[in-house]
């Protein structure tokens, strides 16, 4: 499959009609009209239906449109990195999970584009799983996860602060006077937790049984959304320290007890080859947690 085809076809999925992106690609409508032909036959697909008035993607053509934007993404960041070896340039791509730990990251970026303005960054929020499953497609150079995680496959630094795990509840809430709670008092409640499989295992050995035997009413991947469900109802969000604003936002966090306190790790895959702009950043992480990469 051509790269310049695909960014054809992904044009034509934005655009909705074959006319408005043949003006965007100054092409012809029928030399267009032909290569997405040529390419549905390469693939034997159907990736579009066309309607009397707009195009419309077949699930084919969606799965396509998803793994094509990221296909062009990982070319972009490739040939950038490639073809400015002579400076500390190109792009670094991190993704992460919710946690105060990012401040370290933040300040390492921050120190490394005063001295290589060339250099850029691509941040990606999302859960452990996530991110792990960006790295190993070469989507991201780093990853910023917080224990429990399976790390086996890849080269790791553990980061020089711990999160601390407690609930997040309206001010309103019966346990919103208590300085900190205990197992038996929070199982009384209706709860939010965190959907990653090691995480749950974690909070129920905090909680010495099965989650299944709480009162758990959903799950969440990122806390914000979940702070609003908390927000307005009697909902209590397991999670860590520091990552909503609890003064602003009408709620408060108190931490467990008791304490659970968890690590924090930057990730990446094993024997992985940097552009210059990743490699700086990785010798600037091991020097400033003064730590030599765990393999």
């Amino acid at each position: 499959m051509d790269i310049r085809v695909l960014n054809y076809f992904l044009t034509v999925a934005q655009e909705k009609t074959i006319s408005k992106a043949a003006e965007v690609l100054h092409l012809s409508q029928p030399t267009l009209s032909k290569q997405l032909k040529d390419l549905e036959s390469e693939l034997g697909v159907q990736l579009f239906t066309r309607g009397n008035r707009e195009i419309t993607l077949t699930t084919d053509g969606i799965y396509l449109q998803k793994r094509g934007r990221e296909i062009l993404s990982l070319v972009e960041t490739t040939t950038t990195n490639l073809t400015h070896k002579t400076v500390v340039s190109g792009s670094i791509s991190i993704g992460s999970g919710e946690t105060q730990a990012f401040q370290l990251i933040a300040v390492i970026i921050n120190d490394l584009r005063q001295r290589y303005p060339d250099i850029s960054v691509q941040l990606f929020s999302g859960s452990a799983d996530e991110v792990k499953e960006r790295i190993d497609q070469g989507l991201l150079d780093f990853g910023l996860v917080i224990d429990p995680v399976e790390k086996q496959r890849y080269e790791y630094v553990r980061l020089p602060m711990s999160d601390h795990w407690g609930v997040l509840v309206a001010d309103d809430h019966p346990l919103a006077s208590q300085s900190t709670v205990d197992a038996t008092t929070l199982a009384q409640y209706p709860l939010l937790i965190s959907g990653q499989s090691l995480v749950r295992q974690q909070i129920s050995n905090w909680f010495g049984t099965n989650l299944d035997q709480l009162d758990v009413v959903g799950t969440y991947t990122l806390l914000y959304n979940a702070s609003l469900l908390v927000k307005t109802s009697n909902n209590a969000a397991l999670c860590i320290d520091g990552i909503i604003n609890t003064k602003e936002n009408g709620l408060k966090f108190i931490p467990f007890n008791p304490p659970l306190t968890v690590n924090t790790n930057i990730i990446w895959k094993k024997g992985q080859v940097f552009s210059s702009a990743s490699q700086v950043f990785k010798e600037a992480l091991t020097n400033q947690t003064n730590q030599t990469p765990t393999h």
